[in-house]
């Protein structure tokens, strides 16, 4: 354990390093081309705002200027209709609405942060799993 708070990247974190180190899959967490968008009940068709691919989300979250890298995580179709949204939004890609609970994204965060870890993740958008990889930098 660390003498100082500071020296230690998870003081604030509910978990600590071992609830993320390894290889995890998120598993139907990401925007694909199957993501449920909504439909005009007069019409039968989706509206245009509501209407994307992949490669569209993609492109969008590669435009986002920040350190953190970002994923396409899907909009809820309510959201869709209250805010002619895109059927995607972008997130950090340890976001809690990814990885099941803020606990969890707070941990991640502390080791993508620190020196002491490597992080690296992969986003599968034909299935939309992602998979998040944490080791010791000493380790890897």
């Amino acid at each position: 354990m660390p003498e100082k708070p500071d020296d230690d990247p998870f003081h604030d974190c509910e978990l600590g390093p071992d609830a993320v180190l390894g290889t995890r899959t998120y598993e139907d967490v990401l925007f694909t081309d199957e993501t449920e968008t909504p439909v005009n009940v007069l019409t039968g068709e989706t509206p245009a705002h509501s209407q994307a691919t992949v490669d569209e989300a993609q492109a969008f979250i590669s435009s986002i200027d920040t350190d953190t890298p970002q994923i396409a995580l899907p909009a809820s179709v309510e959201t869709q209709i209250e805010t002619h949204s895109k059927p995607y939004t972008s997130a950090a890609f340890f976001h809690f609405k990814a990885t099941g609970s803020l606990e969890r994204h707070r941990a991640y965060h502390a080791a993508y942060d620190s020196d002491a870890f490597t992080v690296d993740f992969e986003a599968d958008y034909a299935s939309g799993d992602l998979t998040i990889t944490v080791d010791r930098a000493n380790e890897s």
